[in-house]
């Protein structure tokens, strides 16, 4: 039986703020720091030992894969970090306070931003400070891959190559392995593993700083069993779907 770990940053400081954060690299805040430390806690209950582990290039998913890593005493493990695992770009959004951009564009625009599947937010322009492009840490990659603004969709169509091509070597192999990332690429990730519709996916929340533990039947992505290690902070959950041949 193999696990394979999804867990998403703990608290950040935009998410205290309620503000679209995207691909901006805003720090966890204290609590994030508490969460991401419980997370590896949960994980020494289980017992999990981890082979490998993935993440972003943004902070929040870093930190709170070392300080999970430090709690389980598991710091050696391999990790590597891609940005197609960051967050879904929220294009020109980003930044803005989300209640006062209801009160701008109303509540059903910017639900559809938020919930749609496949409906972009408005693209940012390449001259604002939070344009992808003025970050060294995205210097080596094309900038016609950058993206400036994005759905739900188009983050999908960016993390799951990603996830067939990188991750998925090390999970057929059995490699116990633990993504450490964020609301959106994690619901990439639960679209492809539970089978779940374009229009259901935007309606699971991924909690803050909690593990979601998955197992597989050796060499496959057939789920045998998937459960959010805090279960007073648990989110529903997808029905496991029928093996595949």
């Amino acid at each position: 039986m193999t696990k394979l770990v999804l867990v998403r940053h703990g608290q950040s400081q935009w998410n205290l703020e309620n503000r679209f954060t995207g691909w901006v690299d805003v720090p966890l805040t204290a609590l994030g720091v508490r969460e991401a430390k419980k997370a590896g806690k949960l994980l020494t209950k289980e017992g999990v030992e981890f082979d490998i582990a993935f993440t972003s290039y943004q902070q929040r998913a870093i930190k709170t894969l070392w300080l999970s890593l430090e709690a389980m005493e598991q710091m050696y493990i391999p990790v590597t970090k891609d940005w197609r695992l960051n967050e879904r770009h929220y294009g020109g959004l980003t930044g803005l306070n989300k209640q006062e951009t209801r009160e701008k564009h109303g509540d059903e625009q910017v639900h559809i931003w938020r919930r749609s599947f496949d409906i972009p937010p408005p693209q940012i322009d390449v001259d604002s400070e939070f344009h992808p492009s003025h970050e060294a840490k995205y210097a080596a990659i094309d900038p016609a891959l950058l993206p400036t603004g994005e759905s739900l969709k188009i983050t999908t169509e960016r993390v799951l190559p990603y996830f067939e091509d990188q991750i998925m070597p090390f999970i057929r192999a059995s490699a116990n392995t633990i993504i450490s990332a964020h609301g959106n690429s994690l619901r990439a990730l639960m679209k492809r593993l539970f089978d779940v519709d374009d229009a259901d996916i935007p309606g699971f929340e991924f909690p803050t700083g909690n593990p979601l533990l998955i197992e597989l039947e050796d060499g496959t992505t057939n789920i045998i069993s998937a459960r959010y290690l805090d279960k007073k902070r648990a989110k529903e959950l997808p029905p496991v779907p029928k093996k595949k041949s």
